[in-house]
C-alpha cells in the first residue's frame, strides 16, 4: 500500500500574474523617480524647504571618544562639555554618531569639524555634518531616541 501523496507544485497561474504586475508597478515608480519625473517626496530637507520651515534653534557639536569608552559632547562654539554619555549607554547616539564617522573617515575628514544640531520650528530634529553633507533626521527614530539629542539644545539661545 502506497502512502504518497501527489502535489501539483505550479503556482497559479493568477498569483503569477499579480506578481508581475506588483514588480513591474514598482519599477516604473523607481525609475520614474530616479529620472526625476516624481518627486522625492521622502526628502524631508526638500519639504521643508518648500514648506519654508526655518530652523528653531540650532547648536554646532563635536563629539569625542575618551579612554574609558565614554562619548564627551561639546558646544564647538564655547568648547562647554554639554554631556557624557558613559560605556553601555547611548546605544543610538553612538550608533548615529559612528554612522556618520564613518563617512568622514571615508573622505579623509578628521573630528574636529563641528557637526550642526538643528530643531526646526514643526518640531522636527536634524544632525547634519557639514563636511560631508550627510543629514540624519532624529525625530524619525521615535521620541525616546530623540530625547539624548534635545537634551543637548536644552539652555542654548535660538
Amino acid at each position: 500500500m502506497s502512502h504518497a501523496v501527489h502535489h501539483d507544485p505550479t503556482v497559479p497561474r493568477g498569483a503569477l500574474i499579480g506578481a508581475a504586475a506588483v514588480l513591474v508597478f514598482t519599477m516604473s515608480v523607481t525609475g520614474a523617480t530616479k529620472l526625476g519625473w516624481l518627486p522625492h517626496s521622502a526628502d524631508p530637507s526638500a519639504s521643508r524647504a518648500a514648506q519654508n520651515v526655518a530652523p528653531a534653534q540650532t547648536r554646532l557639536l563635536r563629539f569625542a571618544d575618551r579612554e574609558d569608552g565614554a562619548v564627551v559632547v561639546s558646544d564647538a562654539t564655547s568648547g562647554e562639555e554639554i554631556q557624557v554619555v558613559g560605556f553601555g549607554q547611548g546605544g543610538f547616539l553612538r550608533a548615529t554618531m559612528r554612522r556618520l564617522a564613518k563617512a568622514r573617515i571615508a573622505a579623509g575628514i578628521g573630528s574636529t569639524p563641528p557637526f550642526e544640531l538643528t530643531l526646526w520650528e514643526n518640531g522636527a530634529l536634524s544632525l547634519r555634518d557639514p563636511e560631508t553633507g550627510r543629514d540624519v533626521e532624529i525625530h524619525g527614530f521615535g521620541a525616546d531616541h530623540s530625547k539624548i539629542f534635545a537634551d543637548m539644545l536644552r539652555d542654548t539661545d535660538a
